[in-house]
């Protein structure tokens, strides 16, 4: 073999080398957890049975999960608020769900100090598991939980300008330190008490969907600002009448009063000038139909109109009362786009990794995830969101120490028209925002329980 053969089979053996040493290097950063993470990871197992789960933690250091050992050595899994943060932060049995799941990697790692750890293993103990650190915060998850009473939906609070989550509520729950015992009836239940509404529920949006339509309507009429309709209550095309809430009549309004008074015969008035394709491009741009930044499971939202659909359907759509589904999570994500001056910051549920005495292990830092529209489009949807807090659909939320914009909905989910959700996006703060909040409330008594009202309870317990 001469030299250069030599050389040449010595480069590729290097090569070779660099590429393997590349890729371990590469699966421990990159792929480790995802795969130790995995249900079918036998690997779990021997995790555990040399690490004691760490716990979650609200933002607070209030314990969310914990693992409990006896005098005998035995380890039970605890939930001390119940069924409060059941599907946020899941359960550990039956499989894993929720953070359990997501942060599983975190949950059986120890960074206990080394002597400790080196120490431990000689006497064949347990090392402690880190604690996951959330963003969560339980007090105002509780205010959630009893805001909702009852009713069936879901909440989500998160800040604006980091896409900390504070709250993610759905009802109805179960109590996470039963799940082993109540797994059959939770299987089988008709009210879908494992789902996680707020991720997973696919709802109409109902009024809170002209936000979008009025986006759409600014950016295909540069006058936008001349619009003007005068509302009789209702409006009448190729044989189809949509009318307003309540029967209502609003007389003559702009686009501003359109959105205030969340106006359905105003907006079917702008829909059947709309072109449909550019429509669907901005409710692309607000992330329907396409992938939602979520460390949890989701189902991505659907906006339905079709090239050629017909003046009902149209209609329909822009009052939110088509074939659009949207979920909760989803609709606080553009509420805290528009909030955020357009920008949606990637919204995330762990703060921070610490060891169990905590020391803090990794942190996590607020980071963007795309604009969703311009500055200006954001400035004027805040502007409009305002007015419903002022003098529209939402002044049960004006006049107190903090100020709020947002818009209310309510999507008729039956044929009679006597089933209603109840909606409410929005923000606080809003020269400075703050807190962005979502909710739905299924089947809503609109007399006694609100989106409103429970949005309205949960600032509160912000700011007094």
């Amino acid at each position: 073999m001469t030299n250069k053969e030599f050389a040449r089979v010595t480069y590729m053996f290097v090569t070779l080398f660099l590429v393997m040493v590349g890729y371990l290097i590469y699966f421990n950063v990159v792929k480790s957890k995802e795969i130790i993470n995995s249900p079918y990871n036998v690997r779990q197992d021997l995790l555990a049975k040399r690490v004691v789960r760490g716990s979650i933690l609200d933002r607070n250091g209030e314990a969310l999960a914990q693992t409990v050992t006896d005098e005998e050595g035995n380890e039970t899994r605890e939930y001390p608020y119940g069924d409060l943060f059941a599907h946020v932060v899941g359960y550990s049995v039956k499989g894993k769900y929720g953070l359990e799941s997501v942060q599983n990697f975190h949950l059986l790692t120890s960074n206990a100090f080394f002597l400790e750890k080196v120490m431990k293993e000689f006497q064949d103990e347990k090392n402690i598991g880190d604690s996951v650190v959330t963003t969560l915060d339980a007090h105002l998850q509780q205010t959630a939980y009893d805001a909702m009473g009852d009713n069936k939906g879901a909440v989500v609070v998160m800040e604006a300008s980091t896409g900390k989550i504070l709250v993610m509520l759905s009802k109805p729950g179960f109590d996470a330190n039963t799940v082993a015992e109540d797994w059959e009836a939770l299987n089988n239940d008709s009210d879908s008490s494992l789902l996680n509404r707020a991720t997973l529920g696919q709802y109409t949006p109902g009024s809170t969907f002209k936000l979008v339509t009025a986006l759409e309507y600014i950016r295909e009429n540069a006058d936008y600002h001349d619009y003007e309709y005068d509302c009789e209550g209702e409006h009448t095309q190729d044989g189809t009448t949509i009318h307003c809430y309540g029967s209502a009549v609003h007389g003559q309004e702009d686009l501003a009063d359109s959105v205030a008074n969340s106006c359905n015969a105003s907006f079917s008035n702008i829909s059947l000038g709309l072109d449909i394709a550019k429509w669907k491009k901005t409710t692309g741009d607000l992330l329907f139909d396409k992938e939602l930044p979520s460390d949890l499971p989701y189902r991505e939202s659907r906006f339905q109109l079709e090239k050629g659909a017909n003046s009902a359907d149209r209609m329909m759509t822009a009052m939110g009362q088509g074939k659009t589904q949207v979920s909760p999570y989803h609709m606080a994500m553009i509420t805290a786009a528009i909030a955020n001056g357009g920008t949606l910051m990637r919204p995330y549920l762990v703060d921070r990794i610490t060891n169990y005495s905590g020391t803090t292990v990794r942190k996590y830092m607020p980071e963007k995830y795309a604009n969703l529209m311009t500055s200006a489009e954001a400035a004027q949807l805040a502007e409009y969101m305002e007015g419903v807090v002022e003098y529209g659909t939402g002044t049960s939320l004006s006049g107190e120490a903090y100020t709020v914009a947002g818009k209310t909905g309510t999507a008729e989910v039956s044929m009679d028209k006597q089933t209603v959700h109840s909606w409410f996006v929005g923000y606080s703060n809003v020269d400075n925002p703050e807190l962005v909040v979502s909710v739905v409330i299924e089947n809503a008594d609109t007399a006694s329980n609100t989106g409103v009202n429970v949005a309205k309870q949960i600032f509160n317990a912000y700011y007094y």
